[in-house]
C-alpha cells in the first residue's frame, strides 16, 4: 500500500472556467498536468455555503446540481497543483485527506 492525497473539489454544475464547465476544466487541466486520476461525481441533492438546496427538477430544464471532483495522487504531485486549483476555483469547498492506495492499475495496453 502506498500513502496518497485525496483532493476533493466540490462546485456547482453550471459553474464556468474560461467558457468551458468549470469540471471539464479541471479534469483536462489534471490529465495535463500528470495527475494519476480524476473523477467527476454528479450528486443529484445537496447544499452549500448559502444553504440552497440543489435537486433536480421537472420544472426546470436547467439545475445547478452539486459536483464533486475526486483527485488522487502522490502528496508532492497534489501540493504541486493545489496553488492553480485555488486560483481556477472561485467559490465552492475543498478538502484534502491522506488516503492509502490499495490498488491502481489500468487495461493492458494492446
Amino acid at each position: 500500500m502506498e500513502e496518497a492525497v485525496l483532493l476533493r473539489i466540490f462546485v456547482g454544475e453550471s459553474d464556468k472556467y474560461e467558457g468551458k464547465p468549470l469540471y471539464k476544466y479541471l479534469v483536462e487541466f489534471l490529465r495535463r498536468e500528470g495527475i494519476a486520476g480524476a473523477t467527476v461525481i454528479r450528486g443529484i441533492y445537496g447544499f452549500g455555503k448559502t444553504s440552497i438546496i440543489r435537486a433536480p427538477s421537472i420544472l426546470r430544464l436547467s439545475v445547478d446540481l452539486p459536483v464533486v471532483i475526486e483527485v488522487v495522487d502522490s502528496k508532492e504531485n497534489i501540493e504541486r497543483i493545489k496553488p492553480k486549483i485555488l486560483e481556477i476555483v472561485k467559490e465552492g469547498l475543498i478538502t484534502e485527506e491522506r488516503v492509502k492506495v490499495v490498488m491502481y492499475r489500468g487495461k493492458e495496453s494492446p
